[in-house]
């Protein structure tokens, strides 16, 4: 299984759309096995390719800070599931989900009527 998370610095980047970079971590047996880097695309996650491109990397889980419902559904169409409202360091972030510590905030933002406001995961 992969978990994909949107970074900047090492931290979770608040706008899933704008990152950096997409951490992808492989996990086997509920550790980490390996992480790498994927570039970001330019411009509205939503409207870029990279819900394809992290289906095609295998990934099955969004650890995200802020996603609105298009980036949500676009993820979800793809197999992807998300959480929402995550944030601090990715590498400690995705070692609580596999603790199985975090839950989805349960909230969408209405910034561009299409983005999310993420709190901080529920752990």
């Amino acid at each position: 299984m992969k978990i994909a998370i949107p970074t900047r610095e090492n931290v979770v980047d608040d706008h899933f759309g704008h990152c950096e970079a997409y951490t992808v971590y492989t996990v086997s047996d509920n550790a980490i096995v390996e992480s790498e880097q994927l570039a970001s695309p330019e411009g509205c996650g939503c409207k870029s390719n990279i819900a394809s491109v992290l289906q095609e990397k295998g990934v099955k889980v969004m650890l995200a800070g802020n996603m609105g419902n298009g980036a949500l559904n676009k993820l979800n169409a793809h197999g992807i599931d998300v959480i929402r409202g995550c944030s601090g360091n990715v590498k400690e972030l995705a070692e609580a989900y596999l603790e199985k510590k975090l839950s989805d905030s349960g909230e969408g933002c209405q910034q561009h009527n299409q983005h999310a406001a993420g709190h901080q995961c529920q752990h």
